[in-house]
């Protein structure tokens, strides 16, 4: 159809076709519901109150270089009790001892990590920290071969074992493939070893046997070419 146009043009637009907008959806009283459950889902942070209780567990640590022991207690916040995002995290940490050495760095110590701990987020990073603390005087083994180089890595120990409790840090368990060829492994070199003079041993592994470097245990030895450890299963070659 011809259309006869009688003023000045002006301007001008291309026309197109029109998209529909799609109609808002509406959601269902069960997704509403859903959603609120998320939004109210409490996550870790330094403005969350203390319970007038709290769950925890005393470790007891008893170390050759000091004469009594320590009692390093980790009390744990149960956050979203009753609901399916219920959770366990640490919320501060005391320890206790009869000597009164170390008391001023050990309190520092107890507040930072208490402090850290309800800043909330990823806290497994002070294990590794801590256990890599190491005193100038030298560290000493503990029953069953592992090597501890300092008191703060004993702490950092206790940490990680809390944690692995309570379900923040996964434990690497061997299946039992591995363990059954490394008890072979191990039969064998105690077979070989036989033969030399019974001298006092730090654990349960060959005399010979030196310190892993992942779970600190002497008992990296040299097997089929290759150094392994006979506790963790690490191998240099893989």
């Amino acid at each position: 159809m011809v259309k006869k146009i009688e003023r000045k043009i002006t301007g001008f637009k291309v026309k197109t076709d029109e998209v529909e907008q799609e109609p808002m959806r509406v959601a269902t009283p069960e997704e509403s519901e859903q959603e609120m459950k998320k939004a109210e889902v409490v996550r870790m942070h330094e403005s969350v109150q203390r319970p007038d209780m709290l769950v925890g567990s005393t470790y007891k640590v008893k170390t050759p270089v000091t004469e009594h022991a320590m009692y390093i207690t980790i009390n744990d916040i149960i956050l979203n009790e009753g609901t399916e995002h219920e959770a366990r995290r640490p919320f501060e940490v005391f320890i206790n001892s009869k000597n009164m050495d170390n008391f001023q760095w050990v309190v520092a110590l107890t507040r930072l990590i208490s402090a850290v701990f309800r800043k909330g987020g990823d806290t497994t990073f002070m294990v590794e920290e801590l256990k890599a603390v190491f005193d100038p005087k030298g560290g000493y083994f503990k029953p069953g071969g592992i090597f501890m180089p300092s008191i703060v890595a004993e702490i950092g120990h206790c940490i990680e074992r809390h944690m692995q409790m309570i379900g923040m840090i996964k434990i690497d368990n061997l299946d039992d493939h591995q363990k059954e060829f490394l008890a072979k492994k191990r039969a064998e070199i105690d077979a070989a070893q036989s033969s030399s003079s019974a001298e006092a041993n730090t654990g349960d592994f060959p005399e010979t046997a030196s310190v892993c470097a992942k779970c600190s245990t002497k008992a990296l030895v040299l097997m089929d070419g290759c150094m392994t450890c006979l506790n963790c299963g690490d191998s240099k070659c893989g």
